[in-house]
């Protein structure tokens, strides 16, 4: 019996993500449709209007709002509602969860982080995955960074949160890994990373 149960859930950890990916693209799809379909319906005469206009209504607003958030009031204003939502407690780990995935697919990461690199603790053999947020401290108060001094931002699993180490450069050494796998790997406490086959 137990052979059994661990073949069903093998199988079921396979087709699990792709049916929650389509899944989730069909909802927004649908709700797309019905949403912004529903609006162009009412405004559009009969004849202009065909199925699948919300789809193509909903990827214009999302790339309308691509090119607003490059001004900067509308960033800025972007900005404020982020950190409002930041501030929310239960919204704030969901929010930031979600954030940090869109984050990874739409490339933002490489402008959010320099390089992915291990801490190692002294006294210890403990390693820990960061990411180099600053290496230039110009500007800043002394105390908080110098030209030996990076700014590593360690994040917690999952999302639950993460810190910013002022740290001496020989602390961190180089991960030979892509930032979307070392983020990846940070924040799924080590379950999901790159395997190189060969």
């Amino acid at each position: 019996m137990r052979r059994i149960s661990r073949t069903f859930l093998t199988g079921l950890a396979a087709i699990l993500p792709a049916a929650i990916t389509l899944a989730l693209l069909w909802w927004l799809g649908s709700t797309a449709e019905d949403v912004l379909g529903g609006l162009l319906q009412a405004v559009l005469p009969d004849l202009l209007y065909f199925p699948g206009m919300g789809i193509l209504a909903g990827i214009g607003l999302i790339f309308g709002l691509g090119v607003l958030l490059q001004a900067y009031v509308v960033r800025w204003l972007f900005d404020w509602l982020e950190g409002l939502m930041q501030r929310i407690p239960v919204i704030k780990t969901i929010h930031g969860t979600v954030r940090d995935v869109t984050n990874l697919l739409s490339g933002d990461i490489h402008q959010r982080f320099g390089k992915a690199v291990l801490v190692t603790f002294p006294g210890t053999d403990f390693k820990l995955v960061g990411f180099v947020t600053r290496e230039d401290f110009e500007g800043l108060p002394d105390n908080l960074g110098g030209p030996e001094t990076l700014a590593v931002y360690m994040p917690m699993s999952y999302q639950i949160g993460g810190y910013t180490l002022m740290l001496p450069r020989e602390r961190v050494e180089p991960l030979d890994l892509p930032l979307e796998d070392a983020m990846r790997y940070a924040l799924t406490a080590g379950v999901s990373a790159r395997q190189d086959k060969g």
